[in-house]
């Protein structure tokens, strides 16, 4: 029991609690994070905030189902007071579920650009991921593949590599194209597309990247900071090599998902999540998030060589809102096209 207390809660400041019965002292002040975010260095962060304003954050991490489950379990016994999870559908999903609370926060509205909020001011982004293709240039014809639109063409049968229907990434992308495309042309755009797929579906981006690299397929769809993360050497010499022979790919515009923030329903400290949100959100913590974990702060592009490298993206005019608004019909589609 006590190994799956550790498993659950991380140490960020001095302490963090290890079950229900051990309280901090009743005169600090405190933040209970539920968070969807994956990232070690993202302690550093809350550290600083910490220390910047005397409250300390207290964190439970889990896949972004699992919490939003554990919400909905716990209900008003919940000790949550910020919820941090990644993709525009998670996000927009918890809000529908009744988990989040609007707030008042003059300094989020202006440090979330439009777009890349709640107009019920549920939640917030926080960092931004953009959405590319990664490719072989010895299996396949990179001048001939600049839009998602382009792994439907015949040309790329046999040689184009997804990952699988569950991924919350593809379903935001499925539903960036309805919003930009309309349902007709997202249909054909997906049936073209997954009658080119090599091989059954892969389990995560990574995978993905080293089967392009391997030549088991020519092309495939991922978020740009795994292949960054890759030919940094976050993930050993191998893959290192395996990322430095493919391309990145980035249509224009192009389609960007968020990692994102709200205020838990029952919060119980409300003001001190509203003062950390709104330091995960502005220049220094939005930077402070992203820089290290090789994502897009809110404003500006990643500075790190290798994403600069990747050249510069433009947003399109897809809103976090619309993609949650279509998830559903995403999935409906996919499942319809045979996407796994």
């Amino acid at each position: 029991m006590q190994n799956l207390k550790k498993l659950l809660y991380s140490a960020i400041t001095c302490t963090f609690l290890l079950n229900a019965n051990l309280t901090a002292n009743s005169t600090e002040k405190e933040v209970k994070v539920y968070s969807g975010r994956h990232y070690n260095t993202d302690r550093s962060v809350y550290k600083k905030f910490a220390e910047d304003t005397g409250i300390k954050v207290r964190l439970i991490e889990a896949a972004g189902i699992s919490l939003i489950e554990r919400l909905k379990r716990e209900g008003k016994n919940s000790q949550a007071d910020l919820i941090l999870l990644v993709d525009a559908a998670r996000i927009t999903n918890a809000a529908k579920a009744g988990l989040l609370q609007s707030i008042e926060s003059k300094t989020l509205e202006n440090d979330v650009p439009i777009g890349l909020k709640d107009k019920d001011k549920e939640w917030y982004a926080l960092t931004r991921r953009v959405r590319v293709m990664v490719a072989n240039p010895k299996v396949v014809d990179l001048s001939k593949i600049r839009d998602y639109t382009d792994l439907a063409d015949p040309s790329l049968k046999g040689k184009v590599c997804l990952r699988n229907r569950k991924s919350p990434y593809n379903q935001s992308l499925v539903a960036n194209q309805i919003v930009n495309k309309g349902e007709s042309k997202t249909q054909d755009w997906l049936s073209g597309m997954i009658s080119n797929v090599s091989q059954p579906f892969f389990p995560g981006d990574i995978s993905i990247i080293r089967a392009v690299s391997k030549k088991k397929c020519g092309v495939g769809i991922v978020n740009h900071y795994y292949v960054a993360r890759m030919l940094a050497g976050v993930n050993g010499r191998r893959d290192s090599l395996y990322a430095k022979k493919t391309s990145v790919i980035t249509p224009d515009p192009a389609h960007v998902n968020i990692s994102a923030g709200g205020v838990a329903k029952y919060a119980t400290n409300k003001a001190e999540a509203i003062k950390l949100l709104e330091y995960l959100a502005s220049p220094i913590g939005s930077k402070g998030l992203a820089a290290p974990t090789f994502e897009h702060p809110l404003k500006e592009v990643n500075q790190n060589p290798i994403v600069k490298n990747f050249g510069e993206f433009t947003p399109d005019a897809v809103t976090v809102d619309d993609l949650g608004k279509n998830n559903s019909l995403a999935i409906k589609l996919m499942k319809e096209a045979g996407w796994d």
